[in-house]
């Protein structure tokens, strides 16, 4: 399921469902321990902030996920880079107990792959009979090595090389669409994270979050993605960090 209608932005990604936030899987390996240690600040009384010291060598980024139970279910609000260290949560449920958890993940990007689509928008001609190059699936192609996925990386860098996202392409389907695919070498992955980075950005950013083994999966497209940088990313869940509660309190505007 795309992480990404679009219509929307969501913060969470899709494909476990990201037009409305996803509830996070659970780890099926072997954790690594998480240095990062997380904070929350009450900043309104329906406002909250988190902030987070530490770092994890070979990071690939980060979950920030949210519940209104301790034990959850945890859903995760966004995937965040390396290098970002706070989450603005705004405009909650009033006088309700909130809990936040940090878990990074690990994993090796595919080679980029540079995508300018046509001016203007699709034709309704264009937009019908679409669905099986929009819908993530796994397609059988010639059988390949695959290598272990697991937190921090099974043996370094030449572990993470092999287990990288193969043969990455982007055809262009119409003005807004473009149809994915490559060769998955990894094992044991919890997922493949779509990457983005449009025209005149620094870095990448997820715009889909896929199932193990799928290597076939259609975007439509934003506005400011005309012209733009992707890449597909095989990761696995690293452990979770400190859990932080605060409980908002009564709504200003009421």
């Amino acid at each position: 399921m795309p992480l990404r209608p679009r219509a929307t932005i969501a913060a969470a990604l899709a494909v476990l469902t990201l037009a409305g936030c996803s509830s996070s899987p659970e780890v099926r390996k072997a954790p690594a321990e998480t240095s990062a240690r997380l904070a929350a600040t009450l900043d309104s009384p329906i406002d909250i902030t988190l902030r987070w010291t530490g770092d994890e060598p070979g990071v690939a980024g980060r979950t920030v996920e949210f519940a209104t139970e301790k034990a959850g279910p945890y859903t995760v609000l966004e995937f965040m880079p390396p290098g970002r260290t706070t989450y603005r949560h705004p405009d909650l449920m009033p006088e309700t107990p909130f809990y936040y958890r940090l878990r990074p993940y690990f994993g090796p990007a595919s080679p980029a792959v540079e995508v300018a689509l046509p001016p203007g928008e699709p034709s309704e001609r264009e937009l019908t009979g679409n669905e099986k190059w929009l819908t993530p699936r796994t397609v059988r192609g010639p059988k390949v090595r695959t290598v272990p996925l697991t937190a921090r990386g099974a043996g370094g860098a030449d572990t993470d090389a092999a287990a990288a996202p193969a043969d990455f392409e982007a055809t262009v389907k119409h003005a807004t669409g473009i149809h994915f695919t490559w060769t998955d070498r990894a094992a044991g992955e919890d997922g493949h994270l779509l990457e983005v980075r449009q025209a005149g950005s620094e870095g990448y950013r997820p715009v889909a979050l896929l199932n193990p083994d799928i290597n076939s999966f259609g975007l439509i497209t934003l506005p400011e993605e005309k012209r733009a940088s992707y890449r597909v990313r095989a990761f696995v869940y690293g452990e979770r960090s400190n859990v932080v509660h605060l409980t908002t309190g009564s709504d200003p505007a009421s």
